[in-house]
């Protein structure tokens, strides 16, 4: 009636837009997160002969707001995506009344492309307004169809001096060697994007990264992931011993100084390195980026002492990536 200037039954006037007739519906569909919906959409005609007046055929702004898929629907299905659910389980769950899938496995990957765009969204973010405080880098692997070996995933999370956490960074790469963490793929890209120089980097022991870290951040001091060390130190030991050495490690790591860890430790590779050579060697490679935390304040130690910050990222990523034994191509890690 709006659009026709008169309502049903009433004689047109002058107007030339009043010339144009009802002219019955059209059937349209609409799909949304309660199900698959029939409404029948209004038609306008001219009066015969008069084809040019009808320039402007009538549009609903209720049902084109809704368009052939409700953003609600399309939102859920990204979601439910994300927290884990296969194209397949999404296309079972979504159904109408009839028990008919409302979206298709093809039409539900169309719309995970949107997670990639935000990937992309957030690989360009600037880094530079953060005021970095402490980082953590490590990476986790994913099997990938046509490449012989898993890609890596490089991963950074940051804390913030206002003690926030933040993720600001995600790449792949075919592996987790210097050159990867170096260039575009790791720290080249966060520093282009603005990142600062922290004041402490938490990372496991791979070599790679390592040589990376002390090439990129000259001035930040290096923390060893104990979490790390500590799996590595007790696969050295037989079953009857790893508690009572485990102990006695974590006395070290958790000590109240960094003074008082490094007596600690000389009193235990004393202790120990006839019994157990080998743990204790593995105890004593790299001990100094094992204790630096404790140069840092006693309230910050639990929080950077290992890469914990991150280990439930990857947990979360595992999870999702149980059902699909393999991603089809690179793009599919980023959604994970």
């Amino acid at each position: 009636e709006e659009f026709l200037g008169r309502k049903r039954y009433e004689h047109t006037t002058s107007d030339a837009q009043s010339r144009v007739y009802r002219n019955g519906y059209y059937d349209r569909f609409i799909k949304s997160a309660e199900g698959r919906y029939h409404v029948q959409h209004p038609r306008v005609r001219p009066p015969a002969g008069r084809a040019g007046n009808s320039a402007q055929p009538f549009v609903s702004r209720v049902l084109s707001s809704f368009k052939r898929m409700h953003e609600g629907l399309k939102r859920i299905a990204v979601e439910m995506y994300v927290r884990g659910l296969s194209t397949r389980d999404i296309e079972q769950t979504l159904i109408d009344e009839k028990g008919k899938p409302i979206l298709s496995r093809s039409v539900i990957s169309e719309l995970n492309q949107r997670l990639y765009a935000e990937y992309e969204r957030f690989r360009q973010r600037d880094l530079s307004t953060l005021d970095v405080a402490y980082l953590f880098v490590d990476g986790v692997y994913e099997a990938v169809r046509k490449y012989t070996n898993n890609q890596a995933m490089l991963c950074a999370w940051v804390i913030l001096s206002n003690g926030t956490k933040q993720m600001v960074h995600i790449a792949v790469a075919q592996s987790e060697s210097q050159q990867a963490w170096s260039r575009k793929a790791g720290f080249d890209d966060m520093l282009r994007r603005g990142l600062r120089q922290p004041l402490l980097v938490i990372s496991d022991g791979n070599s790679g990264m390592l040589n990376a870290i002390a090439q990129k951040f000259p001035q930040a001091y290096r923390q060893r992931c104990i979490a790390h060390k500590l799996r590595n130190i007790m696969a050295k030991l037989p079953r009857d011993h790893q508690q009572e050495i485990l102990g006695k490690v974590k006395e070290v790591y958790y000590a109240a100084s960094h003074e008082s860890a490094q007596l600690l430790a000389a009193r235990f590779i004393e202790q120990y390195a006839k019994q157990f050579p080998g743990a204790v060697q593995c105890f004593s490679d790299d001990l100094e980026a094992c204790l630096i935390h404790l140069k840092f304040p006693a309230g910050h130690h639990r929080f950077i002492r290992t890469t914990n910050l991150m280990e439930r990222s990857f947990e979360e990523e595992k999870r999702r990536t149980k059902i699909i034994p393999r991603h089809a191509h690179e793009r599919g890690m980023s959604w994970s």
